[in-house]
């Protein structure tokens, strides 16, 4: 199949929603598709079989987009709108993929053009209003969610990427096609090796105990949590070190001043955003690895990482982690700097319980989130999308 995908977002960028669009044009190549993808003019560009880039033209006085809901979206997707519509309207594609927001013009175009249309939805929308503190207005609340039930309603088939996305979709559609597709990015690739190479880079010993963080500086991933918690690791565990991976400059030098607010800066190494391709490497760097996250329902794309990684993770107890951890596989606590760090140097000093839990993360990253189930699911996702009829007779995909 020919699929015009559209995706809202820097493409390629190292953060969540477009690791999501990478691996899932993998997949939809590996399975014979070829994908047209229009998308911002920001980004890394990026070469896979069977995938034209195609960007739009950027809006003058914007030279980025960040992470989740911003007024610099909207004359940004007015363009990728045009630039979507020149190339629809030569035809031969016989369905539209829309991720995010993007799903506003997929539905419309798919509908011009009398194919089926793919809701990849990465999010519940009316959510990051609340999760990116973006807005407290009732109304824009109520437009989001109006758009969010449409979509759903005018989708042959819903991509959700957590249970918690699927109870949303069933709520607002009972009889949608419904494919559950976890975040499983780089499920193909090795997280082994590499870690004896990032510790000289960054001037640790080998023996230094290492809690590593990977993932962005949002509000949301509870950064403060991590510093507050930390700073009960280092009284216990005094060469114990804080290695984040991730964060724009303008971002770390924020962390950086919360991190010497809370009394830890000089046991804490910012490594700064790094490309996906070395993110196994710093994993394998760590003896510990930590999602301090406090808000939100999505799982972190990290924790599939993790848990290929085979070390011994330190999360949050809420929905947004335990969709997939559980206390066989991780040490699920209570989002407190007390509980949190009391859970690190656990972790840490603990090498039985510590190793015991990397080998059950690794089985059941290979068992659950392997690249084979993620392609299979994909496969099954459009079968559905290609067949014809009510969507209670084909059936949902968990």
């Amino acid at each position: 199949m020919r699929i015009l995908m559209i995706a809202p977002q820097p493409f390629f960028e190292p953060r969540g929603t477009p690791f999501s669009e990478f691996h899932r044009i993998r997949a939809l190549a590996d399975l014979g598709h070829t994908v047209d993808l229009v998308t911002y003019p920001f980004g890394r560009d990026v070469a896979l079989p069977g995938l034209r880039v195609f960007r739009c033209a950027r809006p003058p006085f914007v030279r980025g987009v960040k992470v989740g809901p911003s007024w610099a979206k909207l004359p940004l997707d007015a363009l990728l709108t045009w630039r979507a519509w020149r190339l629809a309207r030569h035809g031969g594609y016989g369905a539209v993929h829309s991720h995010e927001e993007g799903a506003a013009i997929g539905v419309v175009l798919a509908r011009l053009l009398g194919v089926p249309h793919l809701y990849d939805m990465h999010s519940s929308l009316p959510q990051q209003l609340h999760n990116f503190a973006f807005s407290r207005s009732r109304l824009l609340a109520a437009l989001f969610r109006l758009f969010e039930r449409q979509v759903i309603r005018r989708s042959r088939v819903v991509i959700v990427i957590c249970p918690q996305l699927e109870e949303v979709a069933r709520s607002i559609r009972p009889d949608a096609r419904i494919v559950l597709i976890e975040n499983a990015p780089g499920a193909a690739e090795s997280a082994g090796g590499g870690g004896a190479a990032v510790r000289a880079s960054l001037g640790l010993a080998g023996d230094v105990p290492v809690v590593l963080y990977a993932g962005t500086f949002e509000a949301y991933q509870g950064l403060d949590l991590l510093f507050a918690a930390h700073a009960r690791v280092v009284r216990a565990v005094p060469r114990a070190r804080l290695v984040l991976a991730g964060g724009k400059p303008e971002q770390v030098a924020r962390a950086r001043e919360e991190a010497r607010a809370a009394g830890v800066e000089g046991s804490v190494v910012f490594a700064g955003e790094q490309p996906s391709e070395v993110i196994p490497a710093f994993l394998d760097a760590a003896d510990v690895l930590v999602s301090p996250r406090s808000r939100g329902t999505n799982t972190p794309l990290k924790i599939y990482q993790y848990l290929r990684a085979g070390r011994p993770i330190v999360a949050t107890r809420l929905v947004t982690h335990t969709q997939v951890l559980n206390d066989e596989v991780a040490v699920l606590t209570e989002p407190t700097p007390q509980a949190f760090g009391d859970a690190v140097v656990l972790a840490l000093t603990d090498r039985e319980r510590a190793a015991a839990l990397g080998a059950a993360a690794r089985s059941l990253a290979e068992n659950k989130y392997s690249y084979p189930v993620y392609l299979e699911r994909t496969r099954r996702a459009y079968a559905l999308l290609a067949a014809d009829g009510e969507p209670e007779a084909a059936g949902a995909v968990a």
